[in-house]
């Protein structure tokens, strides 16, 4: 017992040496862990070899479409500027709101399809020139719209870490996830909103003329409209909540058959992707030929990464984790505390939230009988657990920390007392209104 525990947390600190200290692509890292643990659990050669192609090959099948339409989604909406044309609908429907809600409410959205550092990119030029309209202080927007991009990137699908702890923890339900998820995100982005309406009070309005910046107003875009640009997010959601609704109509039929079919994720996101599609109304060929090769381009490593994780976790579900763990009377009283825990350990320590999340769903699936949440709402609340401490912290070794702030104007000393702080209070409230839920739920 003690030596595969052992064998276990080798692993993790090699990941986290290796990704953090050594700069190696994670899909190395994580091969090698996996080849490294099963040699320290005295596996077989080629049993190591064929537990780690079936691990890699399991989850690929299972979400590599997944993955691959919502990234090509993601990249049409940004390559025809339909996330501006999200962000200004978004800003003209909720005018009403302060504005720090209203952009963690455009983190919200824009950040399902697309990957949050590349949002923030995209979107941090918007949030200056809105900085310098409404005379608000540059760096509580900076916040809301990093904490609202930041929720939805580690809780909704088809993001790739929720699908990944998705498919690695065998939750069919997906929509559940969604449902779940991002209901729990919205609340977050209202946290990261609260904090970004904080620090506008706490900080000066400094104008463009004292940045040194280009106070001119830049060329109008020319932008699809807010439905089009809406619709290759909405429509994959509306179809699998029918797919649920066919669910309950008894007997079969050709026509409930077929149906059901545009219903299954991978079906609706590429009916989304199909939408994505029409977000251009010239050289619409070169726009699908270009969205696709980028897409591709895109999904590959993380596909690969994603199937690596697979792996890791096919090589430590041969150890019999939960016959240890019914040996500790507490242990099941921690429930979702172990891969909230598990997760920000490595997240902070190594700094990718995916994978965080890809690891900590890997390491507790043979667990997940003896922390009561073997059921399909169990492991949704396994990987709400996960998700937020996969949060918990951004600092210097996350990219995504490097992105808010040099595309910010911030110093390392501001980065940290604003956006590392308000990624801290998503994750400490994110957990305690999992644990809440949860705690209701198991009473229910």
């Amino acid at each position: 017992m003690i030596l595969s525990l052992f064998s276990v947390l080798l692993a993790i600190l090699w990941i986290i040496f290796g990704t953090s200290y050594l700069k190696l692509n994670p899909f190395l890292v994580l091969l090698t862990g996996a080849f490294f643990l099963a040699f320290i659990l005295g596996l077989e050669p080629l049993e190591a070899l064929n537990l780690v192609q079936k691990g890699f090959g399991k989850i690929v099948q299972s979400i590599g479409l997944l993955i691959l339409f919502g990234t090509v989604i993601g990249v049409a909406l940004e390559s025809s500027h339909g996330t501006i044309a999200l962000a200004q609908g978004v800003l003209k429907y909720l005018n009403r709101l302060p504005l720090p809600y209203a952009i963690s409410f455009i983190g919200y959205l824009v950040s399902i399809p697309v990957f949050c550092d590349a949002a923030f990119v995209i979107l941090s030029q918007l949030n200056k020139t809105l900085s310098q309209q409404t005379k608000t202080p540059l760096v509580g927007l900076t916040v809301a719209l990093s904490t609202g991009l930041f929720a939805p990137h580690v809780l909704v699908p088809p993001t790739p870490g929720p699908l990944a702890a998705a498919a690695n923890l065998n939750l069919e339900n997906l929509i559940l996830l969604i449902a779940v998820g991002g209901s729990i995100a919205f609340v977050l982005i209202i946290v990261g909103g609260a904090y970004g309406n904080y620090l506008i009070k706490k900080n000066p309005f400094i104008s463009a003329e004292a940045l040194n910046q280009d106070s001119k107003p830049k060329e109008e875009l020319e932008l699809p409209s807010f439905i089009k640009s809406l619709l290759p997010i909405i429509v994959p959601i509306i179809l699998m909540c029918l797919g649920a609704l066919f669910k309950l109509f008894p007997g079969n039929s050709a026509v409930l058959d077929y149906l059901y079919l545009f219903t299954q994720p991978s079906i609706a996101l590429g009916i989304g992707m199909v939408f994505a599609f029409r977000l251009v109304k010239i050289e619409r060929k070169n726009f699908i030929n270009s969205s696709l090769k980028k897409g591709i381009e895109q999904a590959a490593p993380i596909l690969i990464i994603t199937g690596m994780g697979g792996a890791l976790g096919n090589i430590i579900q041969t150890i019999p984790l939960q016959d240890y763990a019914i040996e500790i009377a507490s242990f099941s009283s921690l429930g979702i505390f172990i891969p909230f825990i598990i997760a920000a350990l490595l997240k902070t320590a190594q700094g990718s939230s995916t994978v965080a999340i890809i690891t900590t769903s890997s390491i507790i699936f043979p667990l997940l009988p003896i922390l009561g949440l073997d059921s399909e709402m169990g492991k949704v609340w396994a990987i709400m657990a996960l998700g937020v401490g996969s949060m918990t912290v951004s600092h210097a070794n996350d990219s995504y920390f490097w992105i808010v702030s040099q595309m910010s104007g911030m110093d390392v000393k501001t980065a940290y007392r604003t956006h590392t702080v308000g990624t801290m209070l998503q994750g400490i409230v994110g957990f305690l209104v999992v644990f809440i839920s949860y705690s209701v739920w198991k009473v229910l």
